[in-house]
């Protein structure tokens, strides 16, 4: 792996803590994930409370499964006054690579009590029998 230098010049050191600040601050309000497998399958779960089924979109293409949606914020404050809120609204987007033996046409996803659950299967490992090949004289 080939690494950026420090002692380059003065940039690019004044420059590196903010290099990927967007990337860490999309990570920070994604929604919280797990990914597990079993002998049969991949799991992925992420908590989305308060965000309905059809507020969720989930693709896969090209061997990379990506989860996007929204979030809702319905406040009706008639006469509160809000000291804070700790509650996250907006749009999110997670994609997850698949590993190589995943069946991406397999793959379902279920919804209950706000956690997602996404199965996706095992294709079978490939059997890599020696065959005997036959020379034919000619």
């Amino acid at each position: 792996m080939v690494e950026k230098s420090h002692t380059a010049g003065l940039w690019p050191s004044v420059y590196e803590p903010l290099r990927n600040f967007g990337a860490r601050v999309a990570d920070w309000l994604a929604p919280a994930s797990d990914a597990s497998a079993s002998d049969a399958a991949y799991r992925i779960t992420m908590e989305l409370p308060g965000v309905e089924e059809q507020d969720i979109d989930i693709s896969v293409n090209s061997g990379v499964v990506s989860v996007k949606g929204e979030k809702t914020a319905e406040r009706e404050a008639k006469g509160a006054t809000w000291f804070f809120s700790e509650r996250q609204y907006g749009a999110f987007s997670r994609s997850f690579r698949l590993p190589e033996d995943a069946d991406g046409d397999g793959i379902e996803a279920d919804l209950k009590d706000g956690v997602l659950s996404i199965s996706v299967p095992k294709r079978a490992p490939e059997t890599t029998e020696t065959r005997k090949i036959t020379i034919k004289r000619g």
